[in-house]
């Protein structure tokens, strides 16, 4: 008689090979949309030493798909300021377009939006494992500090 270990980590070993052989043959498409949220300090619409990256500021992202579907998604700045919206599907469903556009800073002194734009509209026509790097978004502080001047 086998022992009990032995039965099941055959079992489950089982279950993850029929696990990768179903998968191994499914045709997907991988896609990716990045970019960073700045608190333009200055408010000069540029990224210089005086700024820094927001953490926890909230991004949307919309995208339409070959297929005609429109999928929204909301995505958060990390520590070092970078949000991140990525998707696995099948090839005929694949983003065609996409709009990004920044939601809110929370963060006390830096809270309004620096673009003149709302967001950022792109034809996302990159192969499976690509991603695309969208432009930073700015907010500004409520008042510009004095050494800006």
């Amino acid at each position: 008689m086998e022992p009990p270990t032995r039965g099941l980590a055959m079992a489950v070993m089982g279950g993850l090979l029929l696990v990768v052989l179903l998968c191994g043959g499914v045709e997907g498409w991988t896609g990716e949309i990045h970019g960073r949220v700045v608190c333009d300090v200055c408010g000069d619409s540029s990224i210089g030493p005086e700024d820094h990256v927001l953490e926890g500021a909230e991004v949307a992202v919309l995208c339409i798909t070959k297929s005609g579907e429109v999928i929204n998604y909301q995505a958060f700045t990390n520590s070092k300021g970078i949000y991140k919206v990525a998707e696995t599907m099948p090839e005929s469903d694949r983003w065609m377009s996409c709009l990004a556009r920044p939601i809110n800073s929370y963060h006390e002194q830096c809270t309004r939006k620096g673009d003149a734009h709302s967001g950022v509209k792109f034809t996302y026509n990159l192969p499976s494992g690509n991603s695309h790097a969208v432009k930073p978004f700015l907010y500004k502080p409520v008042s510009v500090p004095m050494y800006c001047s």
